[in-house]
């Protein structure tokens, strides 16, 4: 296959990636994926939710400035992503940026240019390689049993999963024609601590409707750290009565590949919404 560059890649992609590691999941002892800085926070997300019980490392990396040219960043993410992924048990999917290895579905993009692309707001890194490899031994994830079988399954159906910012003056209109069939969940990106807007009765209705038909509505902050609290003020408490469950810390890439995933095993509303509430896999630290 032709190269991509990564504004291209879509779910079909990330499912191609896991099968992949799947395949010749039992030949190596780790696994590195080389992958473009724009949409690697999702490409890695999707895949840590993919692989269930992994028991070798999955290391996304890249670069700001490709290794053909003579100053730039690529050789030593590679070199690190290597060095980890053979010599170090760090069962989990990480990405791998300017000696940081972050949990895959914490990573967020915080800059457009700079090497130190990636950051992990919520959640500290696995790993940091400095004059020494210091791995953080109490947050690694281990599989419950010594080798157990790798789970996959794949992201079905990615169109039935869609996203929103909200802005100040946004109409409730616009909400009612997103959560149109065939929708069947939505990360609604709020305001602090989860809140939005609730002095306009249609906004409220519109997303009273939509769970009512079994819509998934999550609601997670636009804040680059912290989490959301539907209790804390009455704009949050409304959204939780109109049926949207919270995000908590997620960020937005780990709740929309995680939505998306839960949707394709599950048909069961309840059962989604419960399991988006849950930490997977490592993804949240919840209430």
């Amino acid at each position: 296959d032709p190269l991509l560059d990564s504004p291209n890649i879509t779910p079909r992609e990330w499912s191609q990636i896991a099968l992949d590691i799947c395949e010749h999941y039992a030949a190596y002892d780790g696994f590195i994926v080389l992958h473009g800085t724009d949409t690697m926070a999702y490409t890695a997300s999707a895949l840590a939710f993919m692989l269930a019980d992994l028991a070798k490392p999955v290391i996304v990396t890249g670069s700001q400035i490709p290794l053909c040219e003579i100053r730039n960043d690529a050789q030593n993410n590679l070199i690190a992503a290597l060095l980890l992924a053979a010599n170090y048990d760090i069962p989990e999917v990480g990405l791998l940026f300017d000696s940081h290895l972050l949990r895959g579905c914490r990573a967020v993009k915080v800059d457009a240019a700079g090497f130190n692309a990636f950051a992990s707001p919520n959640c500290p890194p696995l790993a940091t390689l400095g004059t020494a490899v210091q791995v953080n031994e109490s947050l690694v994830r281990r599989p419950s049993t010594p080798k157990p079988a790798i789970n996959l399954q794949t992201i079905k159906n990615p169109g039935v999963v869609g996203a929103l910012r909200l802005y100040p003056g946004m109409s409730a209109r616009i909400l009612k024609n997103i959560l149109q069939p065939p929708l069947r969940g939505l990360i609604l990106e709020t305001y602090g601590a989860g809140n939005a807007p609730t002095n306009d009765p249609e906004f409220l209705a519109v997303l009273t409707e939509a769970t009512a038909r079994g819509v998934v509505i999550v609601d997670t902050t636009q804040c680059l750290a912290g989490s959301v609290d539907l209790r804390q003020y009455e704009t949050g408490a409304a959204l939780a009565e109109a049926g949207v469950i919270s995000g908590y810390d997620m960020t937005a890439e780990a709740a929309l590949t995680k939505l998306a995933y839960l949707l394709s095993i599950s048909d069961d509303v309840a059962e989604v919404k419960r399991l988006m509430e849950t930490d997977l896999r490592g993804e949240l630290t919840g209430a």
